[in-house]
């Protein structure tokens, strides 16, 4: 008598199968808060710089540096923590960050001086650009199935928008309320619930990923010197400029030889990745830049509180979000090209509205004028995202992602870093010309998309 035979069980690989609906929802709640808790941080010191330098000294250049020390660790390193995330696991990856971007914050609120304060952003940098990475992958290994995926990181994706967008409203509250150390102290139990949240979360596993140390290296000097250069100018600012196109020439000779280089030079022979670059750095130079701008401007040039500059910045900050869904689905209908071309002619327009603004203008109207500029840079930015994930392979989206973020972070920290050396001296005079720069930015993007191919809508 046969007997019948018990089919074997298939065993799952554990790191494709769909976590509990609680614990993957715990896990996203984790990713999005360790997001928005980064993305915060790049703009909500912002309207807090004023009462910085009241306490601290140490002039614009030590102003400057507080925003871009952030910057510049994050947008640097940014390149090669995709990689370190994989080698540790996305779960100890973003622990490790999240810890150290709390223990920074409680430095930076600590700070009794202005170098201390500017030594802790500096590692609150280096944490940032761990957690963003591990973050996003923390929400891919909970939702492997593509459609929930798809919805998880949109999620993901829109916590950084309100972040980015309550950032200023945010940090002008808290300066005014309680004080800018208030802006720090803040994360302490915010990043302490986003390590309780990843409790929740399995062990990510490790995986095999190349390091690019001299590249990675070479690029930090880069991009360090050239901002030094840009903030400092004089003989110090020549010297270190010299030492950035070293190094820079450096950087590119060794990316050209590298097997798994952090920046692949092939990638820019494609135009839409061109494209998506130059108008990713026009955004990000367009809304930090005019931010830190009219930041100083409300407070020492029009005599206002940090609270009422922060609250200036709520009409362009409240329609950020909503922008970003609205043009990734005219993007998603439309294609690309059409919101692209769309945001950028807006954004222009806006900046060159600003050129009104001088020191007697209404803040309610300057409020009203900083409107376009925003829903420009919202309406651009997820259509170019599209752009430059549709002209790679899949296999390198993750790559092409973070040499995006990574441009767009560059882009940010060297428009502060140019703006706030236009502006100490004559502001107004200083202002106009900042303006007219990312008007021309935005116009060179505006060109570009142009030669993009356009795509035909898709059924509604």
């Amino acid at each position: 008598m046969r007997t019948k035979q018990t089919p074997p069980v298939r065993q799952v690989p554990e790191h494709t199968r769909e976590l509990k609906a609680p614990a993957a929802a715990l896990t996203l709640a984790a990713a999005v808060l360790g997001f928005a808790l980064i993305t915060l941080d790049a703009s909500v010191v912002t309207v807090a710089l004023p009462a910085m330098g009241s306490a601290l000294g140490g002039g614009m250049s030590g102003l400057q540096w507080v925003v871009d020390a952030y910057t510049l660790a994050f947008a640097a390193l940014m390149l090669s923590t995709g990689a370190f995330a994989d080698r540790a696991g996305a779960s100890r990856a973003y622990a490790l960050g999240t810890a150290l971007f709390t223990l920074a914050s409680a430095a930076c609120g600590l700070a009794p001086s202005l170098p201390a304060l500017i030594g802790a952003r500096v590692v609150q940098g280096v944490a940032a650009a761990v957690v963003l990475p591990a973050s996003l992958a923390l929400v891919r290994q909970a939702y492997p199935e593509p459609g929930r995926r798809a919805r998880a990181v949109a999620t993901w994706a829109a916590g950084g928008s309100v972040a980015v967008a309550l950032g200023p409203v945010a940090g002008g509250a808290l300066t005014t309320v309680w004080d800018w150390r208030g802006i720090f102290f803040v994360n302490l139990p915010l990043g302490a619930v986003a390590l309780a949240l990843l409790l929740r979360a399995p062990r990510s596993e490790r995986r095999p990923a190349p390091l690019d140390l001299p590249g990675q290296l070479t690029a930090v000097v880069a991009l360090t010197a050239l901002t030094f250069a840009v903030i400092e100018g004089g003989t110090a600012g020549a010297a270190a400029l010299v030492v950035a196109a070293g190094a820079a020439g450096l950087f590119l000779r060794i990316e050209a030889r590298q097997p798994h280089p952090v920046v692949p030079l092939g990638l820019f022979r494609d135009r839409a990745v061109r494209v998506a670059v130059t108008a990713g750095a026009a955004c990000s130079v367009a809304f930090y830049g005019v931010v830190f701008l009219f930041s100083l401007f409300f407070q020492q040039v029009q005599g206002r509180s940090a609270l009422f500059a922060g609250l200036m910045f709520l009409p362009m900050s409240g329609l950020i979000a909503v922008t970003n869904v609205v043009s990734g689905k005219l993007a998603g209908r439309y294609g690309p090209r059409l919101p692209m071309l769309v945001g950028e002619a807006l954004a222009l327009a806006g900046l060159l509205g600003l050129l009104y603004v001088d020191a007697g203008t209404s803040a309610a109207v300057v409020a009203v004028l900083l409107v376009p500029m925003a829903l420009g840079c919202a309406l651009t930015v997820p259509p170019l995202t599209a752009v430059m994930l549709d002209a790679v392979p899949a296999e390198r989206a993750g790559l092409a992602a973070g040499v995006l973020n990574a441009a767009r972070q560059v882009a940010g920290g060297l428009g502060i870093a140019g703006f706030g050396a236009l502006v100490n001296g004559d502001f107004t005079a200083g202002l106009r010309t900042s303006l007219l720069l990312g008007a021309a930015l935005f116009a060179l993007a505006f060109a570009l998309s142009c030669r993009l191919a356009g795509r035909p809508a898709g059924r509604p």
